[in-house]
Parts: C-alpha cells; sequence; structure tokens
C-alpha cells in the first residue's frame, strides 16, 4: 500500500530563534502543496508523489542539521525531493509502468466538476501536454511555473547555466503553446500557467 504524506498541522514561519528541525518542518508544511503537485505531474501520479514526498522529508530530516547553514532552503528541498524523484523514474519498478505520456487516469484525470467546463478542459489538456514534454522540459517548466524558482534558482539546482534552463523553457512553452492553441490566447502558456490546480 502506498505511504501517505503524513498531516501535520499548519504552521506558519519558524520563530526567529527557531531550531533546525522547527524551521525545517515549518518550510516542509508551507511547500507541502506545492511539492506534492509538481511531483505529481513530473512523476505522472499522486501515489508516487506522495512516496517521493515522504521519501525527501526523510533525507532532509536525515541532514537537518544544514538547514540553518542554507541559504535558500526552497531550492534546498526541492533540489532532494526532484533527485529523488529521478531515482524513483530510474528504478526497475518504474520502468516497468507505462511511459508518463501513455499513463494512466491520475496523469490526466480530470480537474475538480468545480471548475467551469472550459478551464477543466484547459487543465486536463495542459497535462496532457506537460507529460508529453522531455524530462528537462517538464522540469525546468515545472519548477518555473509551479515551484516558482527563478532561472537562476533552477540553473543552481539542476547544475546546468542559466542559458540552457532558458532555452529548455522556451523549448516547454513553445511546445505548450502549439498543444493548447485551440484555446484562447489569455490561456497561453506564456502567461503564468495555474499548475498548482493540477494535482490530483
Amino acid at each position: 500500500m502506498k505511504r501517505a504524506v503524513a498531516s501535520r498541522p499548519s504552521m506558519a514561519k519558524a520563530p526567529h530563534n527557531a531550531s533546525a528541525d522547527e524551521v525545517l518542518l515549518a518550510a516542509f508544511n508551507r511547500m507541502r502543496d506545492e511539492l506534492l503537485s509538481t511531483l505529481t505531474l513530473y512523476l505522472g501520479n499522486r501515489d508516487d508523489a506522495c512516496d517521493v514526498a515522504q521519501e525527501a522529508f526523510l533525507k532532509c530530516w536525515r541532514h537537518r542539521e544544514e538547514v540553518l547553514q542554507v541559504h535558500n532552503l526552497r531550492a534546498w528541498i526541492y533540489r532532494i525531493a526532484l533527485n529523488t524523484a529521478r531515482d524513483n523514474r530510474r528504478n526497475r519498478w518504474y520502468q516497468r509502468r507505462r511511459p508518463l505520456e501513455e499513463a494512466g487516469d491520475q496523469a490526466t484525470a480530470d480537474p475538480p466538476q468545480s471548475l467551469q467546463a472550459e478551464h477543466r478542459e484547459f487543465l486536463v489538456q495542459l497535462r496532457r501536454a506537460i507529460a508529453q514534454l522531455r524530462p528537462e522540459e517538464r522540469e525546468v517548466f515545472l519548477l518555473r511555473q509551479n515551484a516558482d524558482l527563478t532561472y537562476e534558482e533552477i540553473a543552481q539546482l539542476r547544475g546546468v547555466p542559466v542559458g540552457t534552463v532558458k532555452t529548455q523553457m522556451r523549448s516547454a512553452l513553445a511546445k505548450l503553446r502549439d498543444a493548447l492553441q485551440q484555446f484562447a490566447p489569455e490561456s497561453a502558456p506564456d502567461s503564468p500557467v495555474p499548475t498548482r490546480d493540477l494535482h490530483a
């Protein structure tokens, strides 16, 4: 049975004199929803995302003594989470699954019924288009649009030049724009895309 990410009480920012434990817990609580949303889109389904988020938290916890010295805690957590997600994608169990672009209902499941029909259809098509991006394009797009990291932060996180990140982002946006051209211009992915709405 898949593990669920533990639900913890909501916390605001940790106190100024907080311990590393408190800072890390507060950061994970603030980031939990967006991190799960990003991992769901990256991996293709919610269950894998929950497993990876849980494992990433444990990895962060084992290195929590570094937290107070980390310049950008958000990027640090995302780096560990995405490295864990990459390992998940590479392992034998994951490779036996269908490719992400052919993934099942969770990768392209309909958004909540409460959303207007056109917006729901846009989100469904956006999910499918994201699933068809190359892995590096998908990662850059999600880190920029969903995690709201800067190009410089993404480049540092991925260990590549900023120019490479921008090139991959332009390629991702061009592909998404082509895939979503049936929708109104204001829905085009060169504007902020509501990927936070896409988590299962």
